[in-house]
């Protein structure tokens, strides 16, 4: 079966370390925030600014990584980056124990972390594509995706859990442990890893700076798939806090439904990413592109219609489920893709021109519909939202932008 093919131990020390970064993220989820709320007072304001400011400054911090990584081994890159999100991380308990814990200091630590998970990513990506054949790099990145979304699931109710009986900061510790382990799995990994080559020894010029942007703007498929991935994730992650209000503050939802509305459609994640590769087998990845990607954006209208009580839940959660069934079995075709339509030696810039625009237009798109929920409510800015996303579809490569070295869709479930 597709989904169970042996991709090597290599490969295996390679997701065991992503699990267990994923798992130590997921108990941390939130931590940051719940920190300035519990420990240092913060309000709404403040609150948002901390989740806004640290990872747009660490995607600015990103970009003159990007050639950075290109041009050097990605296993020390990736070890490097969890080192350095560790020691980030680490600095919070121990200011925290010694009273000096600040809001700034937190915006710095979000930054940081944000840069070094653009970067570790991007060398990730290149690695990947490097370390196992290409006709197993969907798969790879479907059990990359489970993960994900399995860690998503698990981690947040976990982390509540341990905040309320061992103190505010314990998932912080939780999640800087989490990427010294992993940097500890990928030091263990075997096999020499080649210098990447320039193809000139001349300093790195400032142009490359963009030649992710422009890799992705030239090419006939990546174009339209990294315009529409932008809004779709935007559009989608906009809605959260729009929802929270929604949910907590006006329809009165206690925390723990709120909580399980988002952690139980997590687990359709595992339903995807593990169908992924039987999909594309079977219908080709064209179909899914155009299908599955269609499918990520018709459900979210739905949450307009959330009311009070146990239906009012229901609904949520399988809204959130629709959407994340598809999203986790689209993802993974995307990155595959994304990896076999670039160039080796364009990878890691590829990938981070990827990330930073998608962080973008997270950060845009959910200011603009936090500012048009303050000015009307946030049921009307999740309608807007709604039926903004509906059009995203429009935007989704036709077939002659993306069948070039498509492979033939078998009809066997294989």
């Amino acid at each position: 079966m597709v989904g169970r093919r042996r991709l090597g131990r290599e490969f295996g020390r390679l997701w065991a370390s992503y699990a267990v970064s994923a798992y130590g993220s997921g108990l941390g989820f939130g931590a940051l925030p719940l920190i300035a709320v519990l420990v240092l007072h913060a309000g709404p304001a403040e609150v948002s600014v901390l989740s806004a400011t640290g990872p747009a400054v660490g995607a600015l911090i990103a970009v003159p990584l990007a050639p950075w990584v290109e041009f050097r081994r990605k296993r020390p890159v990736m070890i490097g980056m969890d080192l350095a999100r560790f020691a980030a991380m680490a600095t919070i308990p121990v200011a925290y124990a010694f009273g000096q814990l600040g809001f700034v200091h937190l915006l710095v630590v979000s930054a940081v972390v944000a840069a070094a998970k653009i970067a570790f990513n991007a060398a990730s990506g290149a690695y990947l594509k490097a370390l196992v054949r290409p006709d197993d790099l969907l798969v790879a990145n479907a059990r990359f995706e489970s993960t994900n979304w399995s860690s998503i699931a698990v981690g947040p109710p976990l982390g509540g859990a341990a905040i309320g009986l061992l103190g505010p900061v314990t998932t912080v510790v939780a999640d800087a442990l989490s990427y010294l382990l992993s940097a500890l799995g990928i030091t263990a990994i075997r096999g020499r890893e080649e210098a990447p080559r320039r193809p000139d020894k001349s300093p790195v010029r400032a142009g490359a700076l963009l030649d992710g942007w422009r890799h992705i703007m030239s090419h006939p498929g990546l174009r339209p798939l990294y315009l529409n991935q932008m809004l779709v994730a935007g559009l989608i992650m906009a809605t959260e806090p729009l929802l929270a209000v929604l949910l907590l503050r006006q329809l009165g939802f206690p925390p723990w439904q709120y909580a399980l509305a988002f952690a139980a459609p997590c687990l359709g994640g595992l339903i995807g990413s593990r169908l992924a590769p039987r999909v594309v087998a079977r219908f080709g990845r064209h179909r899914v592109f155009r299908t599955v990607g269609t499918l990520r954006a018709i459900w979210l209208i739905g949450l307009v219609l959330v009311r009070p009580g146990i239906v009012g839940l229901v609904t949520v959660i399988a809204v959130e489920l629709a959407i994340i069934v598809n999203m986790s079995l689209y993802s993974p075709v995307l990155a595959t893709y994304r990896l076999e339509h670039t160039p080796k030696q364009l990878v890691a810039r590829t990938l981070t021109a990827w990330s930073i625009g998608q962080q973008a237009s997270i950060a845009v798109l959910t200011a603009l519909a936090g500012l048009l929920a303050d000015i009307t409510s946030p049921r009307t800015a999740l309608t807007v939202a709604g039926l903004l996303i509906l059009a995203t579809p429009l935007l989704l490569p036709r077939q002659e932008q993306t069948s070039r070295h498509e492979p033939e869709p078998s009809r066997s479930h294989s």
